[in-house]
């Protein structure tokens, strides 16, 4: 932490994010979509598969 920092100040320093650094593409989204099965199902969604 630099002197002019305080500890109560946010730490604003830019990382990467990985849901903008991946393409939203069909076959991205079908995965997505079947890893949360199982929340689906725990959350009794109808349509859990």
């Amino acid at each position: 932490m630099s002197e002019q920092q305080s500890e109560t100040e946010k730490d604003l320093t830019p990382r990467t994010n990985q849901v903008l650094s991946e393409p939203a593409t069909v076959q991205a989204c079908q995965a997505d979509y079947a890893a949360g099965a199982d929340i689906r199902l725990r959350l009794g969604w109808k349509d859990a598969s």
